[in-house]
């Protein structure tokens, strides 16, 4: 040890839990962040995270777009920027949400580190302890994790196979309001949901959006997945039928790539300066040179055809998984069958244990996510969720070849210990 590390080695702080906020007790780790470690190792097939595959993404143009940001504009993009965001960025947000019907204006557009970001500031004007967030039933993990940080509540609502049920949402509402609790917003996912895969069809999308606004609840519509439809595209989104309800939340990360962390966040006008407030109190900016690299991307590529390829690459991979599933899994088990995005949610019966069973599949070379990690009350034990997004064909029939072998083993076992007993 040296003279300066022995200089400053003082010991581990003491009373450590008495010193943080209440708060923090809040804070939990991501289950799939904690599966990271052990999927990420090359034996392992993971069919756990939702990582982008970016080998469609050609490189050496990618190359080229940030070399010439920087010998070109070089001084703007390594330099402070607007705290909203780069007006000409704005602008070009405004015609990629054209896409999905969203008549925008750029000065309602909030662009931030992500749309976890943007996630993080609307709980953080809107939600007080003990509020109410309502979600589908399951929901995304980093939501449910953002909401229990600000010591949120929240109410699953029932889903089917075409997402959120209206009639379900009505009622959790005047149930939780008959309680004597406070609803603040509902949060949904209704393109190709994470995790269930599942498209909200328009005409409930239409009665949602009348129900909460008889409510008086904000709908915010996180929508990272909207433009990854194989087949056909979604329907229009929920805020280019609704501008004064809907808060809605966009992503690069699927569609271009996830490590430039661009995101935003569009508006009802009377929510943008306490959102911006937010922003700038948490990171001054976001960064011009990553969002100069989007611009410039949009500018000179042919991002829409870039778009398209990755849902040929998508699309073969959903393909070989549904196609395994078929052939690999127990004939009790049930999947849903998504026309987008990344993911397939797996339900088998109810005595077998998803969390229970990970280390055994682990052992047999694969990792997912049990479904637990998508539920704020723990429900959801037998269910588990498989990603397609990332594996080749091959690694991708490997891993549920594996995993159904292990879950047909635990249910013999299972079956023949209630004969023994």
């Amino acid at each position: 040890m040296s003279d300066i590390t022995q200089r400053f080695s003082t010991g581990a702080p003491q009373n450590l839990e008495q010193r943080f906020a209440s708060r923090a007790a809040h804070m939990k780790p991501s289950e799939i962040r904690s599966l990271f470690a052990v999927a990420s190792r090359p034996e392992i097939v993971s069919l756990a995270g939702g990582m982008p595959n970016l080998s469609a993404l050609p490189m050496g143009m990618m190359a080229d777009v940030v070399s010439n940001l920087v010998r070109d504009n070089g001084q703007e993009a390594l330099q402070y920027g607007n705290g909203q965001g780069h007006p000409k960025l704005r602008e070009q947000i405004c015609e990629v949400m054209a896409l999905e019907g969203i008549r925008a204006n750029p000065d309602d557009v909030l662009i931030t580190t992500g749309s976890q970001q943007a996630l993080d500031l609307i709980s953080r004007i809107f939600l007080d302890p003990q509020d109410v967030v309502l979600c589908e039933a399951p929901s995304y993990v980093g939501a449910l994790g953002t909401f229990h940080q600000y010591e949120a509540s929240v109410v699953h609502v029932e889903t089917d196979d075409n997402g959120l049920v209206p009639s379900a949402l009505a009622e959790a509402i005047k149930s939780v309001r008959a309680a004597g609790r406070k609803i603040k917003f509902l949060y949904t996912i209704p393109n190709y949901q994470n995790p269930s895969g599942v498209l909200l069809p328009a005409t409930r999308r239409t009665e949602i959006l009348k129900i909460c606004r008889e409510a008086g609840i904000f709908v915010v519509e996180d929508n990272p997945y909207g433009l990854l439809g194989f087949d056909k595209p979604s329907p229009n989104a929920m805020r280019a039928e609704d501008s004064e309800n809907v808060i809605y939340l966009g992503s690069f990360s699927k569609t271009i790539a996830p490590g430039l962390r661009v995101g935003w966040t569009l508006v009802p006008p009377s929510l943008k300066e306490k959102l911006v407030i937010a922003s700038e109190s948490s990171i001054l900016c976001p960064s011009n040179f990553t969002q100069l690299t989007i611009s410039s991307y949009l500018a000179d590529q042919p991002w829409r055809d870039q778009i398209a390829s990755f849902c040929d690459l998508y699309k073969v991979r959903r393909d070989a998984m549904l196609e395994s599933l078929e052939e690999h899994f127990p004939a009790t088990a049930q999947w849903t069958k998504p026309g987008g995005g990344f993911y397939v949610w797996v339900t088998l019966p109810p005595e077998i244990d998803t969390t229970a069973l990970m280390p055994k599949a682990i052992v047999a070379k694969v990792a997912y996510v049990p479904g637990t990690a998508f539920y704020a009350d723990g429900f959801g034990s037998w269910s588990l969720r498989l990603s397609y997004c990332y594996p080749t064909p091959e690694r991708i029939r490997e891993g549920v070849k594996a995993l159904g072998g292990v879950i047909k083993q635990e249910m013999a076992s299972r079956k023949g210990f209630e004969l023994k007993g």
